[in-house]
């Protein structure tokens, strides 16, 4: 007769047996904004896209009634406008890492891909810029 090799596993209840791996996505958020290093850039707006994916980790599902449980993409994009508007940025790097610097003050995210578009700076392209991803350095890349 064959042992059985089954064990009894007692569940912590203050403890959820899932995490959630979520993600914000915010596509070609179109701004008006002086951005650049050459003085043309400094005293004349130009059109910037912004599109981000932003992954979090939760350990509880979003509450339906609690906007803190979620990471909410128009907190975001009110973020983003707020920063534009309290210093003006010679390179996109520099907007990027403001950006970054702010988003990852909510511990839940662990990653941001950000993509930084000028639209109007090159005519012989719809547009140039950068796509930077950045991770909490406990995670590996």
């Amino acid at each position: 007769m064959k042992k059985n090799n089954l064990k009894v596993v007692k569940i912590d209840k203050n403890k959820s047996l899932f995490n959630y791996e979520k993600k914000i996505l915010i596509n070609e958020l179109i701004l008006d904004l002086k951005l650049g290093y050459y003085d043309f850039e400094k005293e004349k707006a130009q059109k910037v896209k912004f599109s981000l994916e932003i992954d979090y980790q939760d350990k509880n599902p979003s509450n339906d009634k609690d906007l803190r449980s979620i990471v909410n993409y128009a907190t975001i994009v009110k973020l983003i406008k707020k920063l534009i508007k309290k210093k003006h940025y010679n390179f996109l790097e520099t907007l990027a890492e403001a950006v970054f610097n702010e988003l990852f003050k909510d511990k839940r995210i662990g990653k941001i891909m950000l993509k930084i578009e000028k639209m109007e700076i090159l005519k012989e392209c719809s547009s140039v810029g950068i796509q930077i991803t950045k991770k909490r350095s406990h995670d590996k890349f």
